[in-house]
């Protein structure tokens, strides 16, 4: 599960997220990465947001895939090396995909790689 602490909520930061950080797409999903800006007591704090739309399927499709996805993030944030606002945008053929933990792994690795250049 993720944490409250670990969930981007405000719409300001979806957007921020989306215009400036790096972008890497996959056959499933789109994957926004910026440096967060937010700082607790032990440092930046990892935070991130969904975007599952209609065209994905229908509710029981899209809040499974929401699941999905944020159980892959709550596996992958921890291991970032610095703090990242990350948005993931579920694509139509996520409702079907068999390895979407895979795939978001996948690009989360290669936007992370991006941001440290």
């Amino acid at each position: 599960m993720l944490p409250a602490r670990s969930r981007l909520r405000n719409p300001g930061d979806f957007r921020d997220t989306l215009r400036q950080g790096v972008r890497c797409g996959r056959a499933t999903l789109v994957v926004h990465a910026r440096r967060s800006a937010v700082v607790d007591g032990a440092g930046a704090v990892s935070r991130a947001g969904f975007i599952v739309s209609k065209a994905v399927g229908n509710a029981v499709h899209r809040n499974r895939v929401r699941r999905r996805l944020r159980h892959a993030a709550a596996a992958a944030l921890p291991s970032a090396p610095f703090g990242v606002d990350v948005v993931v945008r579920a694509l139509p053929p996520s409702a079907v995909a068999d390895d979407l933990a895979g795939e978001f792994r996948l690009a989360f690795a290669t936007c992370l790689d991006r941001l440290a250049a």
